[in-house]
């Protein structure tokens, strides 16, 4: 692989120990890692890459995603509906899917991550109706060049067991955990560097039982994997805990071995605050997804109060389904917004949402090496032309990037090897990806 010398950025954000911000700075990547950062660093025979007129950041990450709903974007009945409501819509539409729809999704959704300057993305896979299977993203992942954490969810309470999905999509908890170890065992890899880790995710709490999630953790413990689910999603979501379970979620999953630095939750819009006290001592991770809880009605997740307590706190843009977009620059803008909006005009800056984005999202997938610009980090790289109309006029080219815009990168660099070049994807063919998306779309609504 040959070296690569970005060279004379306008802003170089390394998110190292100090949040550097080195103006007129350059990266040198060799070797799939950072090799050095700095001013006038020789070119030696490296690809140069010229980044004048740019902001240069790690690539950002993505901690919650479920890929295959880039298929379902907009669909009527669910626009409008509340959590439990919009599920209920969906789920027969996702009984259709087979392994080409959970391919094809996936290279559309992680394209989509790509264009918007994500490096690192995870993926909640729960439902495999017709002979779909986890390894369906994972080559959908190689082929657009992403590094993936993608994790084998699951759903085993239907309907006629008193849960929320249909019996035609949830699964004997015998099978679920025998195609965990399955997948963990082919796909896993827990080396620096690694562009595949897989993680154990049974869906909820409202559709699963406690003895999958308790097996499960005793599982990925025993693997050497990450846990996740959803937890605290909204005041259904808790009404249900309290009900079914007679507690909290945040006791329901500490009972049951859900917190750790190996587990990370997805949403979590209403924690109270000893559950926050919970996940900031036992270094729990969550997933924060503002746009898809705006969208559907969820709230405000306490996000200022989290990062406060010492919560790792990643962005997610959460399914295509309940965003409906998977842009994840604005989801950082988004989750500005909102602390403002619940906290005042100071309870969250640009370079705090961009650092969650990216550093953050990094430390609650376990992965060390992402996440900074420092040498001997992985050379995960976005370059973000801030010359044009979105950027004009803007005094603070960092925050400009989150409060502003470009939405979408020119250059992402994933572990040394181009992904998009001048705005563009280079390792697929994007629009015979988006013609055969828009063509399986088109089936399922007809």
């Amino acid at each position: 692989m040959r070296d690569i010398l970005i060279r004379n950025a306008d802003v170089v954000v390394t998110m190292d120990a100090t949040r550097r911000e080195l103006a007129g700075a350059d990266i040198l990547l060799r070797g799939g890692v950072v090799a050095a950062v700095g001013q006038g660093l020789p070119a030696d025979g490296a690809e140069v890459v010229e980044a004048r007129g740019c902001v240069v950041t790690p690539g950002l990450v993505n901690t919650h995603h479920h890929l295959y709903q880039t298929l379902t974007r907009a669909v009527p009945g669910g626009q409008d509906a509340l959590l439990f409501g919009w599920l209920k819509t969906l789920y027969p539409i996702w009984a259709r899917f087979g392994p080409e729809e959970m391919f094809v999704s996936a290279q559309v959704g992680l394209a989509e991550l790509a264009l918007t300057g994500c490096s690192l993305s995870s993926d909640h896979l729960y439902l495999y109706p017709n002979g779909a299977r986890l390894e369906d993203t994972i080559e959908a992942a190689a082929t657009v060049g992403l590094r993936f954490h993608p994790t084998r969810g699951a759903m085993s309470i239907g309907e006629s067991d008193g849960g929320l999905p249909p019996d035609s999509l949830v699964e004997r908890e015998a099978a679920i955990l025998e195609d965990m170890i399955r997948v963990v065992d082919a796909f896993h890899d827990s080396t620096e560097g690694s562009m595949v880790r897989v993680g154990l995710a049974p869906c909820s709490p409202f559709s699963v039982s406690r003895d999958l999630m308790r097996e499960a953790a005793l599982l990925a413990r025993d693997k050497g994997v990450m846990l996740h689910t959803h937890l605290a999603e909204n005041d259904e979501d808790i009404a249900y805990s309290l009900a079914k379970f007679g507690v909290r979620p945040g006791q329901y999953a500490e009972d049951l071995g859900w917190t750790g630095p190996d587990v990370w939750h997805a949403h979590c819009v209403k924690l109270d605050a000893g559950e926050i006290d919970l996940f900031a001592r036992s270094r729990t991770g969550v997933a924060h997804c503002p746009c898809s809880n705006c969208r559907l009605g969820s709230g405000i997740a306490p996000v200022r109060a989290m990062r406060d307590a010492g919560v790792p706190v990643g962005l997610g843009v959460d399914g295509s389904a309940s965003n409906d977009a998977g842009n994840l620059i604005n989801e950082a803008r988004q989750a500005l917004l909102l602390q403002r909006v619940a906290r005042g005009a100071d309870a969250m800056s640009a370079r705090e949402a961009l650092e969650i984005a990216t550093l953050g999202g990094a430390q609650v997938l376990g992965r060390g090496d992402c996440g900074a610009l420092v040498p001997g980090k992985r050379a995960d790289v976005a370059i973000w032309d801030i010359s044009g109309i979105e950027a004009a006029g803007s005094w603070d080219a960092v925050a400009a990037l989150v409060l502003c815009g470009p939405g979408r990168v020119r250059d992402l660099f994933v572990e040394g090897r181009r992904v998009v070049a001048g705005g563009q994807m280079v390792t697929v063919e994007l629009p015979r990806i988006v013609e055969r998306q828009t063509a399986l779309a088109r089936k399922l609504r007809d």
